[in-house]
Formats: C-alpha cells, sequence, structure tokens
C-alpha cells in the first residue's frame, strides 16, 4: 500500500502478483485460484480457465482459498486448494480443486463441488477464455456432446447468439505447427463471442443460457467438473520476454474526422456543473448529453436545470431520453416535447429508447413487451420534428447486437460498453481495450455508414441489464457490475480513456462520451481520492485532450505492443500532427517515437503523454 498506488488506482489497495508457473513451454498464471495467460512457447493459447460461482444477479462470488499447496518442478506443477461460497442467506457450497500441467503440453483443471444446504446460483462451473488476437475468423474444430465433429470458424464481426452449443471440446490451431484441444467434461458447455460485453475473449462455460436460471444445487450432491488442455506439434523455445523492449510508434494515412466529445449529465449534478463553470470551459467538450428518464421520477425540474446549464455553456445538447412504452408513444414523446419547451431548453438532437430495452434478453428468453421500435422512432420524429434523432441501445453493445434498430428512420445509432461486466481486475479492463475494433466493425457491418455515437461508456457501471441493480462498492474495491470504480480516480482511468479513443478512431464516429462532468463517473475528484475534492482527476486531461482533437482528421496510427501502448494521432486543419501516447501497464515502457522532438520517451506506469 503506497501513495503511489492511490494515485495510478484511486485506492491504496493493489493486486496480488500473481504465482508464475512452468512446465516446459507451457506457462501459466495463477490468481485467486483460476488460471490465467496461458502460454506455449511464448504464444497465448488460452487467455484463462477459471472456476466461476455467479449469484442470482450474474455477480461473481470471491472465495477465500484455504489449503493452498502450489508444487513447481522442474518441468510441471501442480496446484491444489479448497475453497467455499456464502450465499446471502447462510447458504454454503465448498469445493475443491486440483490443477496438474506437464512438459508435454497437456494440463488439467478438476473442481468437485458440495453444497452444505441447496445453494442458488445463475452458473458454478468453468469458463474458458480462448483470446481473440489472431484467432478472430480462423478456423476451429468442435466436438460436441454427442460425439460428431465440425470443421468451422470462429466469428470475425461478433455474433450476437452463441456460435457454437452442445460442446464437449474445441481444437485450434495456435501458430502453424502445433494446435491446442480444450475438453470440458462433467457438464454441458456452450460459447458466447464475449466481445459483445467488450471481453477480449470468447467464452465457453457451463450451463446452457436456455435453460433456466437461478437454478438450485441441492444439499449433499457433488458436482464436478473439469477441463483438459492437450497442446500438440513443434513448438520453439519460449520467446525472450519483450518487457525490456522499446515499443515503436508508426504513423499512417489521414482518415476520417476525430470526434466530438461529450459529457453525460444527470439532474442532481447540475449544481456542481454551474458551480464549476470554469473548470467545464477549459475541459472544452463540444456536446452536453442530458440524461433524462421519467420512469425515475425525472420531469420538468430536471430539464429546467438542463436548461440553466445549456445557457451557460453553449455546446451542441443531446437529450438521452428514456420512453416508458406502455401506452400510446405519441402522446408520451409530445409530453416530453412540451415540457422541453416549457423548460426552455434548446436541443440539438435527441435519443430516445424503450425503457425495458435497458434490460437485456438473454438466449431463450422472451422478449419483453414493446411496442415495435418503427413506432417510437415515427412517433419521436412527430414530436420533435427539427432537431436530429438517435436511437440504439442506452445499454451495451449487446444489447444492440441482439435488438437491430431499424437505422433508416434514424439520424445516428447509439449504444455504450462496461468493462466489468465479468471481470474487474486490472487486466481484464484493460485488455478489453482490445475488443473495441470488433464492436465499431460488426456495428458498422450492420449500420453501415450511418452516423454512429458511443457512450456513455465508463469503467463503473452506469445500469445493469444482467440483473436487478448495479453492485454497491462502499469500500472502493475492485468489483464487476460496480456502481462505482475507485480506478476511475486514478491514472488507470486516464490511461483507459486515451487507450478507448485510440481502438475506436477508424470508426469514424460523430461523438464519443467516457466520462460526466461531475459525480462518480466525472472528471472532477470528490473528497478522499488522490486529489483534493473538486480538483481534476487524472481523467481530467484525457477527456481535455480528446476534446482538443475533435475535428481532426485521424492519423492511422500503431504500436509494436499494442498491450502495453496505444497511441492516438491527428491531424489539424493547419497541418499540425498532436499524439497522445498512454502506457496501458503497471510497469514502466520506453518508447520509441522516432520522428518527433524526442526519439526515446519513459512513460510511468499508466501515464499519459500529448506529444507536438
Amino acid at each position: 500500500m503506497t501513495a503511489d498506488a492511490f494515485l495510478l488506482y484511486g485506492t491504496p489497495a493493489v493486486e496480488a502478483e500473481p504465482v508464475r508457473l512452468r512446465a516446459g513451454a507451457l506457462t501459466a498464471e495463477f490468481v485467486n485460484g483460476n488460471l490465467r495467460t496461458i502460454r506455449y512457447g511464448g504464444v497465448e493459447v488460452l487467455r484463462a480457465i477459471a472456476y466461476i460461482v455467479r449469484d442470482r444477479d450474474w455477480g461473481t462470488y470471491e472465495p477465500a482459498l484455504t489449503d493452498l499447496t502450489v508444487d513447481q518442478g522442474a518441468d510441471n506443477f501442480s496446484v491444489s486448494y479448497s475453497a467455499s461460497c456464502v450465499g446471502p442467506e447462510g447458504n454454503r457450497l465448498d469445493f475443491r480443486a486440483t490443477i496438474e500441467a506437464s512438459a508435454d503440453g497437456q494440463l488439467v483443471f478438476d473442481v468437485s463441488a458440495l453444497p452444505e444446504n441447496d445453494f442458488e446460483t445463475n452458473r458454478c462451473g468453468f469458463c474458458i477464455l480462448h483470446p481473440i488476437a489472431g484467432l478472430a475468423g480462423s478456423p476451429v474444430t468442435v466436438e460436441h456432446t454427442d460425439g460428431s465433429l465440425v470443421e468451422t470458424t470462429l466469428p470475425f464481426w461478433i455474433d450476437p447468439w452463441q456460435p457454437f452449443k452442445d460442446l464437449r471440446a474445441i481444437t485450434h490451431e495456435v501458430r502453424p505447427g502445433f494446435t491446442a484441444e480444450c475438453r470440458m467434461e462433467g457438464d454441458a458447455f456452450e460459447m458466447e463471442d464475449q466481445r459483445n460485453w467488450s471481453d477480449a475473449s470468447y467464452k465457453t462455460y457451463v450451463r446452457p443460457l436456455a435453460l433456466p436460471w437461478p437454478y438450485v444445487l441441492p444439499a449433499g450432491e457433488t458436482l464436478r467438473q473439469t477441463i483438459s488442455l492437450r497442446i500438440s506439434g513443434a513448438v520453439k523455445a519460449p520467446a525472450a520476454a519483450a518487457a525490456a523492449e522499446s515499443v515503436r510508434v508508426e504513423l499512417g494515412e489521414a482518415g476520417p474526422p476525430l470526434p466530438d466529445i461529450g459529457v453525460i449529465i444527470y439532474p442532481d449534478e447540475i449544481d456542481a456543473a454551474l458551480e464549476n463553470l470554469p473548470m467545464l470551459s477549459a475541459l472544452g467538450p463540444q456536446q452536453l448529453m442530458f440524461h433524462y428518464d421519467p420512469t425515475s421520477g425525472h420531469g420538468l425540474d430536471a430539464l429546467q436545470s438542463y436548461a440553466r446549464l445549456a445557457a451557460a455553456y453553449p455546446a451542441e445538447t443531446t437529450l438521452e431520453c428514456v420512453v416508458a412504452c406502455t401506452g400510446d408513444v405519441d402522446p408520451e414523446l409530445s409530453d416530453v416535447a412540451g415540457i422541453v419547451r416549457q423548460a426552455g431548453l434548446k436541443l440539438s438532437a435527441i435519443a430516445v429508447s424503450p425503457s425495458v430495452d435497458r434490460q437485456s434478453t438473454p438466449p431463450g428468453s422472451a422478449w419483453p413487451q414493446c411496442p415495435p421500435l418503427e413506432d417510437v422512432y415515427a412517433a419521436a420524429r412527430r414530436a420533435f420534428p427539427d432537431i436530429r434523432l438517435g436511437g440504439g441501445m442506452f445499454s451495451y453493445f449487446t444489447e444492440l447486437n441482439r435488438k437491430r434498430v431499424p437505422a433508416d428512420l434514424l439520424d445516428f445509432v447509439t449504444h455504450c460498453t462496461c468493462p466489468v461486466v465479468h471481470a474487474a481486475d486490472d487486466l481484464s479492463v484493460m485488455q478489453s481495450l482490445e475488443a473495441l475494433p470488433f464492436i465499431t466493425g460488426s456495428v458498422r457491418a450492420i449500420f453501415g455508414p450511418k452516423h454512429y455515437r458511443i457512450g456513455p461508456s465508463t469503467i463503473a457501471m452506469r445500469q445493469n441489464p444482467y440483473g436487478g441493480a448495479t453492485k454497491a462498492n462502499p469500500h472502493r474495491q475492485r468489483i464487476a457490475m460496480a456502481d462505482r470504480d475507485p480506478r476511475h480516480a486514478g491514472m488507470f482511468a486516464a490511461a483507459w480513456t486515451i487507450g478507448y479513443a485510440a481502438r475506436v478512431a477508424p470508426a469514424g464516429l460523430e461523438m464519443l462520451t467516457l466520462s460526466s462532468f461531475t459525480g462518480p463517473f466525472g472528471v472532477l475528484a470528490a473528497s478522499g481520492e488522490p486529489v483534493g475534492e473538486g480538483e481534476p482527476r487524472p481523467i481530467f486531461e484525457a477527456i481535455k485532450g480528446l476534446c482538443e482533437l475533435a475535428g481532426f482528421r485521424h492519423l492511422a496510427a500503431r504500436t509494436s505492443d499494442e498491450t502495453r501502448v496505444l497511441t492516438l494521432a491527428g491531424r489539424s486543419p493547419a497541418g499540425q500532427t498532436v499524439m497522445w501516447l498512454a502506457n496501458l501497464t503497471a510497469s514502466e515502457v520506453t518508447v520509441d517515437i522516432s520522428g518527433f522532438e524526442r526519439r526515446h520517451l519513459v512513460m510511468p506506469p499508466y501515464a499519459i503523454t500529448r506529444i507536438g
């Protein structure tokens, strides 16, 4: 626990160092009872093998390990431990895990679980994550539970549903000359395209979603599952560690304009925003997005507050309007238009979405009652004939991919993302940036050149489409589906923000929103944070930099190791080139920036740097 950690993560708590394991050319990291970053010959084979227990809101239990034993041999390793999960009513699930690996490329992860009482869960069992880099669209061999083999491919663009069901094994070519078979026993498995949620993986998980959930594990009945990884073929010696190498930056051709930057404003944040107008002007967003939800009691007062802020900070304005859709949508949206006029709020655009569409409809579930989106958009167009109309999902790309809106009736489509739907560790959150080009590419494949907006997208979850509520986080921990995330107050969020903008820049977005102005998702600090209350959080510098780049032509920019450093570059109408670099890691990185004013730049952990 150090002051440096507080500045980096917004909390003095740091993640435990993983236990690094090796069996010949096979390596893995052991973290909190699970394996991640499983490599063979230095090449990532699987992103993770994890035994996961979910609650009824899809929250993840974090069981404490006991009787942990780790044996590292000359050419093998073994791990064993016990653990237990305790439900909200005291129901208990105990399990025993063993992991064995050998130098011939064999790894077996076995778990036996025994409920002490009837134990309610949405999922209990293994999740296997295949990486997406280099694998998207590649051939695989799928073995089904009936023994049949199918030669197929992993989806390139994001599949809204499960690409593979009734799985027993999946085999892929890691590199020319060697393959990896992952075999799953003990229950029925299926795969989902986790890029829907901005996870950088394909996830194979236990128990089909079409089956009822939550479900009960009966007391006293043992549940055993086994995952076996078998790697075959020739492999070179493990690649040398690249951490000491400089990361090189290369700039390419000019592309689309970089987007306007928005900030999301909520009704209870107006007073704080008005009190900090000089800071808002210094930030310089091109767009103010006003959240308006009549189902939560928002009405004339909220819109009048927005009108005061819009008058004080002239900018483009968009109303993010939740529509109840419980009756005739024409009078509902006409009423909204009436009170917008009564409030004196001048809008540039309105985005509308039915309230029920903020909740996910998983595979096998019945779609909730909702008027046709054609009727909703037509009513919105009649109520607001003189401003731009947007639609899509105020939740995540997942929901937009599964319920594809009639975009020909809209001026723009929109959705959000959140990196802590499934996992909240530092590595997983940063790896989520890898999925963003697949999300934007999928949107373009579906909707073509339609104007496209993303956000608000933040590390913390503003609403939970997959359960009753987001998870409270009063102790500022790293928690999946949390309504607050301490890293938003640290350097971590600044690096994630620049990395996010870099990953989506080639898509030619019209608008990108990655923060609010004040509040838990804002750029100004609250009490108890690394900087003083009301002072700029580190993310302020990142958002300000993006605001200054709005309208520049995007310059294609790559680094030699995009797992460590991402870069965003733009060229102004006057020909000035500006580049932002983000160190995505907790380690110092040296960056080769030949062609700029310095040849080498040493970047501290999670640092962001402007060049030009």
